[in-house]
């Protein structure tokens, strides 16, 4: 049996606000599908919010294979860093985080603004929804009519998720399945058709069900 593989990212965009001694800080977290991207939502964030004293940002990709940070004028380890460390604790990955400060005229010290850092971003991932995908394999299936029925009555019970249905001469099932069954798919569609079919492999995809 295929071993299970997860992604986790975000959902959507999420913004939070954090008050701490009258600094106002404002998260923003982003799903990111590339390092340009990235950049490029840290860039548009500055932008908005060019009045503000700093924009740290952080952004993770790939896994850890890619991990960017910016203390955007803090103290060095106070800002960028907890924020990658909060996203890299969350678990997600291929997403980026901005926290704007506007300071209010008191001064956190080191451990302060580690925590304002790190708690606003932490907000901010919340408000954008982590969630978790998984790999699915995408099959397609040719099959009579008589068998079809078949299928019809056997793929929800491996949770297949029908993606289309094409009638002809014959009928044209594409399908997908998490990973992990993809083998026992195979083997039922053998024993319905008396090994006379089996499925294509056609690629593959996340997904979250």
């Amino acid at each position: 049996m295929a071993e299970s593989v997860f992604h986790t990212t975000l959902e959507h965009e999420g913004v939070a606000e954090f008050v701490e001694k009258k600094s106002v800080f404002i998260g923003h977290a982003c799903p990111v599908s590339s390092e340009e991207e990235a950049l490029a939502y840290v860039k548009k964030k500055k932008s908005e919010y060019a009045d503000a004293r700093h924009n740290v940002w952080a952004y993770l990709q790939k896994g850890e294979i890619v991990a960017r940070y910016s203390d955007d004028g803090e103290p060095q380890g106070t800002a960028g860093v907890p924020v990658l460390d909060t996203i890299r604790k969350s678990g997600v990955s291929d997403a980026v985080v901005v926290v704007t400060r506007y300071f209010g005229g008191i001064l956190l010290g080191a451990g302060g603004l580690v925590r304002a850092y790190s708690h606003t971003a932490r907000l901010a991932l919340d408000a954008a929804h982590i969630i978790t995908y998984e790999q699915y394999t995408e099959l397609e299936l040719v099959c009579s009519y008589s068998d079809y029925q078949k299928y019809q009555a056997e793929l929800p019970r491996f949770g297949a998720v029908i993606d289309d249905t094409q009638f002809s001469d014959r009928v044209t099932l594409l399908f997908s399945v998490k990973d992990p069954i993809v083998e026992d798919v195979f083997a039922r569609v053998r024993e319905i058709s008396n090994g006379g079919t089996q499925p294509t492999v056609r690629g593959k995809r996340f997904d979250y069900r």
